[in-house]
């Protein structure tokens, strides 16, 4: 059980072969890596697995190799054109998951060097496109954590900058908190090579190229995005978790942000997220544990309106009514326009 979603395991994976597992996308989400949050948003785990597989079957049509088997409706697993009512199951391939060791305050990845196929790269990489006002970009340049070379540029960024060449960046996937690094670094703890560590840049750049283009269509910018990958049994990239959704990706239209980033700008001006900041300064690993405050639940109507949200970007992208008698994304985000200029106000990311 993770903190948005299930896995049901029917099948082990090995070494040598891939298994089989179902994830059941709940109407759970978590934000600043709190977990569940007290409430859940209504029809967004179906939205979210029917995204997902609108963009994995596209990207099998381009050749590019997914964990995606299909969605599952009355135990079977269909593809999206078969089925016949939403669902928020999904059947993967299943891969090992090597956990690294946490040593004192350090991670081991030593099992890393010896892994040959058929596993998670503890990595998640994000592609940006845009630099919105609270980009964890300013705060490691703000603290010296990289330079504007780390990240390609020949000087300072500002601001909503729309980058001409989008940044790759890389964190760490399986961490308590995950945390930036190099791509050296990154190279080094995955066991990758450089001409893998290669793959996987082009790999991201052909993916955010595609989520992109899919959601123009929808006057939606496609601000930033992240990706997971492993190895399939042959030691070839194999996409896995999901892309392209609402909460994979960061999209805005107007400058109003079109994701869960909506609640992240609710709670940031709440007292929560501000002893949420407190703990993480004080303890990386064990901050949840010692946090002064829990969140409270989400107003009532923007929490609605976070669900119509979801609803109508899956049915406006695959081009299916999904979601009944759902107003237009673009209604949706007129009334939630004239909430944050009423309320809550509109800040970065």
């Amino acid at each position: 059980m993770g903190s948005v979603k299930d896995l049901k395991i029917i099948k082990e994976a090995t070494p040598t072969s891939s298994g089989l597992a179902r994830f059941i996308y709940s109407d759970r989400y978590s934000v600043f890596d709190w977990g569940e949050m007290p409430d859940h948003v209504d029809h967004k785990g179906a939205a979210i697995a029917l995204l997902g597989a609108y963009f994995f079957e596209k990207l099998e049509e381009k050749g590019i190799s997914t964990h995606y088997v299909g969605l599952v409706e009355d135990n079977t697993a269909k593809k999206l054109d078969e089925i016949k009512r939403p669902t928020n199951t999904m059947e993967i391939k299943l891969l090992q998951v090597i956990k690294p060791e946490l040593k004192g305050n350090q991670y081991s990845y030593s099992e890393y060097q010896h892994a040959k196929s058929n596993y998670l790269i503890p990595l998640e990489v994000i592609y940006r496109n845009v630099l919105p006002p609270g980009s964890s970009v300013f705060r490691r340049l703000k603290n010296e954590e990289i330079k504007p070379k780390d990240l390609g540029l020949d000087k300072e960024p500002f601001p909503n900058q729309k980058l001409d060449t989008p940044i790759l960046d890389v964190s760490t996937k399986l961490e308590i908190t995950d945390r930036y690094i190099t791509w050296e670094e990154a190279r080094q703890i995955s066991g990758l090579s450089d001409n893998e560590i290669l793959e996987l840049k082009s790999l991201t750049s052909r993916i955010n190229t595609l989520i992109s283009a899919e959601f123009s269509k929808l006057g939606l910018a496609n601000e930033d995005g992240k990706i997971e990958v492993g190895f399939d049994t042959e030691r070839r990239l194999m996409l896995v978790d999901v892309l392209g959704t609402l909460d994979e990706c960061r999209f805005t239209y107007d400058g109003i942000p079109v994701s869960k980033e909506i609640a992240r700008i609710y709670y940031r001006n709440t007292e929560w997220y501000k002893a949420v900041e407190e703990a993480k300064k004080k303890d990386r690993q064990q901050w949840k544990q010692i946090c002064r405050l829990s969140p409270e639940p989400l107003p009532p109507r923007l929490k609605r309106l976070i669900s119509q949200i979801y609803c109508a970007c899956t049915n406006e992208i695959t081009e299916n009514e999904w979601f009944k008698d759902m107003p237009s994304l673009n209604e949706i985000l007129k009334e939630i326009k004239g909430l944050f200029n009423q309320d809550i106000g509109i800040g970065g990311t």
